[in-house]
């Protein structure tokens, strides 16, 4: 949660050991500081508050990213598509 109780409209899902997480994560960081977006990180391993099994939900697809719950990408993650869907959510809240 952010500070003001709102969920982060980017979730960028991964695990640790992974490579290509550590690169979704500085593309989500550069995305999110373009379009004032706040973001969270999910370890798909850890148990999830919500009870769902992230493990089989995303499975080898990690890294996942998701803007205002959509999935915006897997693997290797487009900068540009994550900052478009980002300003498209402002236009439309």
């Amino acid at each position: 949660m952010n500070e003001d109780g709102t969920a982060p409209r980017v979730v960028l899902y991964g695990r640790a050991g992974c490579h290509l997480c550590d690169e979704a994560r500085a593309v989500v960081v550069r995305a999110c500081a373009r379009a004032g977006a706040a973001w969270a990180e999910v370890d798909v391993d850890a148990p999830d508050p919500a009870g769902r099994d992230l493990r089989a939900l995303m499975g080898e697809l990690v890294p996942v990213v998701e803007v205002d719950g959509v999935r915006q990408g897997y693997w290797q993650i487009d900068e540009e598509r994550v900052v478009r869907a980002l300003v498209r959510g402002l236009r439309t809240s």
